[in-house]
């Protein structure tokens, strides 16, 4: 009985940490594009275009900030392995001002 308990909480807590580290966090944006992006110019314009298609004003601030909806956020970068298939996240976390 311990032992599947013990089993629970490891597949919970797991899944907890998932969702952490893929941005699933309150006031959190999280962004998938359809194409991959190595350069990084092309990836904040990517970006930008995307947000604004969602009817967000964005602003590129450089050095990974951007101005969204008037606040402040900061831009990473995640690389996973979904179902064989690698995809690239984009979480775009708020900074405390």
């Amino acid at each position: 009985m311990l032992n599947f308990i013990l089993m629970i909480a490891v597949i919970v807590a797991s899944l907890t940490g998932f969702n952490w580290l893929m941005g699933y966090r309150k006031n959190h944006i999280q962004i998938d594009l359809d194409d991959r992006y190595i350069d990084y110019n092309e990836y904040v314009r990517a970006l930008k275009s995307e947000l604004r298609a969602q009817g967000r004003e964005v602003d590129y601030l450089g050095d990974r900030r951007f101005k969204i909806d008037g606040k402040a956020y900061m831009f990473i970068e995640r690389n996973v392995t979904m179902g064989g298939v690698p995809l690239q996240r984009t979480i775009l976390k708020p900074v405390k001002t």
